[in-house]
């Protein structure tokens, strides 16, 4: 009888533990929905550059995008995402989403300004990278560099 306790015991606390890692395990999958300007093709490698990086991703079209955009017109770009109350406008490396998702600072967003050449949708067939910045803003519109890459 004692044996029968451990091992319903032991399978009970594997049975908790297993569960607990899965919800852990889907808990850590980073959605990210992603509004793009109708037939805008370099945010379909945006979108290809995050699922590598293990995002999931949602991608809508709309020609009205930008109508009551929250982020500052000098930092806007072709497609808007929304990740866990944050924007992401641009071609924001993955790596910038995943350091500001790690820290949480007090912004709006992040954006990679306009299109810079050798950004993640935006490569070339050299493999250059034009100096860009990535910037963080608020709600009044003030931005300061987020991350630069040269």
């Amino acid at each position: 009888m004692k044996s029968f306790a451990l091992v319903t015991t032991g399978f009970a606390i594997l049975l908790v533990v297993v569960t607990v890692v899965a919800v852990r395990a889907q808990q850590s999958v980073l959605t990210i929905d992603v509004v793009r300007d109708p037939g805008c093709g370099c945010c379909l490698g945006w979108v290809a550059h995050l699922q590598r990086a293990g995002f999931k991703t949602t991608v809508v079209e709309s020609a009205d995008r930008l109508k009551n955009s929250k982020v500052p017109a000098a930092a806007r770009s072709c497609h808007t995402g929304t990740i866990a109350g944050y924007l992401v406008e641009g071609h924001v490396p993955a790596a910038d989403i995943k350091r500001l998702l790690a820290e949480r600072p007090k912004v709006l967003g992040i954006a990679a300004p306009g299109m810079p050449s050798g950004s993640p949708g935006m490569e070339t067939p050299s493999g250059a990278v034009s100096p860009y910045d990535v910037v963080s803003f608020d709600a009044s519109g003030n931005t300061k560099v987020f991350a630069s890459h040269r």
